[in-house]
């Protein structure tokens, strides 16, 4: 039984991740993104009434999922079909990762696992377990099985999911297998008793079994002809009620109290035994189909959960969404794009920005310190991730081509933990991006080589750059190192076919800063002395 929400063909595996996913995370700061996915947001008359606590697992799941790329234009649409459908059906969506979460749960409760069940150790314990496991499936499969065909869903991940669950759990099977459950209901509750129109009751089973005798009334041809649970009035051991029904009892003819004899009820607990695990062999394919079932069925609704809670804080935030387009890898436009981790961790709707680069492989972005630089880069990066999760960015529009091998090269301030200089520690990943970048990647570059002098930097930069062009890869840099960009812009000016382009940060003439990234060729300054003045300003 597959659940096929996130993939048409096949279920989720934690398959090839992005080189140095753990990078992409920091650089981008998409653990702000985990972490929103992961709480629920409440409203009261239509205004935020509170915000959750994190569920670790929703963002966990969220983080995972989003570091394995699709790598096709069928798998993002089939992908943003489900993810529409968790949207317009967001109680759906909710329902679905609570039920196969507290399956989840209960199961590693009731010993799930090989070694919880070595613990465990009684057999007799363990067959309880199991069929307190197959009732837990029953409920759950029986209330999923409802909850989808109440709906009217149309994507083609939600589709084969209700039709699957309906042929492998169909009314049917589960009639099935509640009559085996309730016949052996009194393995699991027959020391239990409850109070029934005023007097107790206890489960009692009732065997049959067919054989025959053989020499030394030997039995053999051993058949089970049935098998019940029966609810009978429940005694006190010693009390009056117990000593009349044994007396009772006893004058039937051919019928004893196994009660009396230990001998006796240690067989008659050892062929009860025997029964029920006879039955239960019967369901054992059963339970194995629908084992990965709810693992899957969790992980899968509780990305979906997460999408429906980000773009809860996306209109929380009044951020415009849509679902990205593919298109050629040398192509790149959006409107109105915004940089949705800085919108999350200050609460605002950041300036968006608009952008087509059409047959480029190189962007250069120059311009004023404080401009927005670097937050338009991040902005793009993030939109790409999502693009290929299959989720909705914060834009008007937005088209990309697909790139399975994302790399990012931003500039890291100086910790304790780096055992060597700047320099040194930017060369070495840079070093591992290059023994893994290829035809078909993207990379950004975020004040790379700013950490040596102006000059050296310019000539690293250029010479990496060339090579990473040649080699096919699209490159996004935002840089300081003006003689870098001036040589490079002098190399391709007057030249369309050379695929560069170039961006700035805007700047009104009082020194405003726009934080919109416009078309010219790269300035020669980054207006350092405006932060100057600001300071000044600010401390007289």
């Amino acid at each position: 039984m597959k659940v096929c929400l996130l993939y048409g063909d096949r279920e989720w595996t934690n398959g090839e991740t992005y080189y140095d996913p753990a990078s992409i995370i920091q650089d981008l700061g998409l653990n702000t993104m985990f972490s929103a996915a992961s709480q629920e947001i409440t409203y009261e008359n239509g205004s935020v009434k509170q915000v959750e606590k994190p569920d670790r697992y929703l963002a966990e799941t969220m983080r995972n999922v989003m570091m394995v790329p699709l790598t096709t234009e069928e798998e993002i649409l089939y992908r943003q079909e489900s993810v529409e459908e968790s949207l317009q059906h967001e109680e759906m969506t909710r329902a679905l990762y609570r039920i196969s979460n507290d399956v989840v749960q209960k199961w590693n409760e009731l010993g799930r696992g090989f070694r919880e069940k070595m613990r465990l150790g009684s057999p007799v314990m363990k067959l309880t377990s199991d069929i307190r496991v197959l009732h837990l499936f029953c409920e759950a499969l029986t209330e999923i099985r409802e909850l989808l065909g109440k709906e009217q869903l149309t994507s083609r991940g939600y589709t084969a999911l209700r039709e699957e669950l309906g042929r492998a759990f169909s009314e049917e099977k589960e009639a099935s297998v509640r009559k085996i459950l309730n016949d052996i209901s009194f393995y699991v509750y027959g020391l239990e008793h409850k109070e029934e129109d005023n007097h107790d009751t206890v489960v009692k089973p009732r065997i049959v079994w067919e054989c025959g005798l053989e020499d030394g009334l030997k039995l053999s041809s051993m058949k089970l002809v049935d098998i019940s649970s029966q609810n009978t009035r429940f005694f006190r051991r010693g009390s009056t009620r117990d000593k009349l029904q044994k007396f009772i009892n006893g004058r039937i003819p051919d019928s004893f109290s196994v009660t009396e004899d230990e001998r006796i009820l240690e067989q008659t607990h050892q062929l009860e035994f025997e029964t029920v695990s006879y039955v239960m062999r019967l369901t054992k394919e059963f339970t194995r189909e629908f084992q990965t079932f709810f693992d899957q069925l969790r992980l899968q609704s509780a990305f979906f959960l997460a999408t429906v809670q980000l773009r809860h804080h996306l209109r929380r935030l009044g951020m415009e969404w849509c679902y990205p387009e593919v298109c050629d890898r040398r192509d790149l436009e959006f409107t109105e794009l915004r940089e949705f981790v800085m919108g999350l961790q200050q609460r605002v709707n950041v300036i968006g920005n608009t952008c087509s680069l059409l047959q480029k492989d190189l962007l250069i972005v120059t311009g004023a310190n404080q401009g927005g630089k670097s937050t338009f880069l991040r902005s793009i990066g993030i939109a790409q991730v999502m693009m290929q999760s299959g989720l909705p960015v914060a834009a008007k529009s937005y088209r990309s081509g697909i790139f399975p091998r994302i790399f990012v090269h931003f500039t890291r301030r100086e910790d304790s933990e780096m055992n060597s200089g700047r320099l040194d520690e930017e060369l070495k990943r840079m070093s591992g991006i290059i023994d893994q970048i290829g035809d078909g990647s993207l990379i950004l570059l975020n004040e790379s080589f700013a950490t040596t002098t102006e000059k050296e930097g310019s000539v690293i930069a250029y010479d990496i750059t060339k090579a990473l062009k040649e080699a096919g890869v699209r490159i996004l840099t935002v840089t300081h190192l003006l003689s870098f960009a001036k040589r490079v812009h002098e190399e391709t000016a007057g030249h369309p076919e050379s695929g560069v382009e170039f961006l700035s940060a805007e700047r009104k003439p009082d020194g405003t800063r726009t934080y919109h990234m416009i078309y010219g060729q790269p300035e020669l300054t980054s207006f350092g002395l405006d932060l100057y003045d600001s300071i000044v300003g600010a401390v007289w």
